[in-house]
């Protein structure tokens, strides 16, 4: 099974370290996504910048409405996508408890869902094929 695990970040636990400790942290984290990729699990990733940069679509009156930042009111934001291959949720689970992000922030583990994801691979198929 598939699932996209969204790695959340408060400011707060952030703040006071320094840049080495913050590279020595995203050692420790790369370290365990090789983990991750030598077990068949890691299907990939991306990391995001800051929520100061993101920018939030919404529908008002018919049309879109563009705000800055993000849509959550909240300390904590969404800091990366992890896409994980496990055998079931509790796998999943037990993968991501071990993933050194947690001690800055939530780790949201989310199936993917295949049903949806097999009519984007069709279209996409049908887009390069035509």
């Amino acid at each position: 099974m598939k699932f996209v695990c969204l790695g959340y970040y408060d400011d707060a636990t952030m703040e006071g370290k320094t840049e080495a400790e913050m590279a020595e942290f995203m050692e420790e984290c790369f370290a365990y996504d090789d983990e991750l990729r030598r077990g068949g699990h890691f299907v990939g990733g991306e990391a995001l910048q800051r929520a100061e940069a993101a920018v939030t679509l919404r529908m008002k009156g018919g049309q879109v409405d563009v705000t800055d930042g993000p849509f959550a009111e909240t300390k904590e934001q969404i800091g990366g996508l992890l896409f994980l291959e496990a055998r079931d949720l509790n796998h999943a689970i037990a993968l991501m408890s071990k993933h050194p992000g947690v001690r800055f922030g939530p780790f949201e583990i989310r199936p993917a869902n295949d049903e949806i994801n097999a009519l984007i691979k069709a279209r996409d198929a049908a887009i390069k094929n035509s």
